[in-house]
């Protein structure tokens, strides 16, 4: 879409309504969705928390796409409660995979650092893949820019990944896979934030701009 305007100062936000849009949402839902399988079988192979959290985030990016295609040419109310419910979502990710790390912090042995690089380099060649399909839809209103947040937070979390299993290998021990998982899910509670943020704000505007209903 690219329409050289960010967050809130447009007045007008791209809606998705676009077939070139769809186009997009299909092409990284079938990415997603296939990383999501290959990259959580490789992190229990593995036992890799950075490679499950990112699994993760391919998983919840394949029903953020989803539900972002479904909401396109609905109601603007509509499309802001779905991105709403999606931010809440990630949200909840996000808690769910630092609960998950704590968690593991008591468990002794380090992942398996040729595991982590070689399935991080194939997700990080499928999210800039992604990036690259939606780089003209990163701006728009909060369904649309939901979309583009999950796949900047794939493209960040791969590299954090091959970041994390190089520092494995040369430190032979799992707490830099640890911290890499713990920073993925602040990325993804400041990402919720965001979506969050705008689509309660979009949810209001289109409260205020309703005609008042008549008995």
């Amino acid at each position: 879409m690219g329409a050289g305007c960010g967050g809130d100062s447009c007045s007008t936000k791209f809606d998705g309504v676009s077939a070139d849009f769809k186009r997009a949402l299909l092409i990284v839902i079938a990415i997603n969705g296939v990383m999501f399988i290959i990259e959580m079988l490789a992190g229990f192979q593995g036992q890799s928390m950075a490679l499950k959290a990112d699994a993760l985030d391919f998983f919840g990016d394949t029903v953020t796409y989803g539900l972002s295609l479904w909401a396109i040419g609905k109601s603007g109310i509509l499309r802001a409660r779905v991105a709403l419910f999606k931010g809440v979502s990630l949200a909840l990710m996000g808690v769910g995979v630092l609960a998950a790390t704590l968690y593991r912090f008591a468990i002794v042995g380090a992942p398996d650092e040729q595991i982590m690089g070689v399935i991080g380099m194939m997700a990080l060649a499928a999210n800039l893949l992604s990036v690259m399909v939606l780089m003209n839809f990163r701006d728009g209103d909060a369904n649309v820019r939901s979309v583009w947040l999950c796949s900047r937070n794939d493209a960040i979390g791969n590299l954090a990944v091959l970041a994390a299993a190089l520092a494995v290998y040369l430190s032979a021990t799992p707490w830099p896979d640890l911290i890499v998982a713990a920073l993925m899910a602040g990325l993804f509670l400041n990402s919720a934030r965001q979506i969050i943020t705008q689509a309660r704000h979009e949810i209001a505007d289109q409260k205020e701009a309703s005609p008042p209903q008549t008995a």
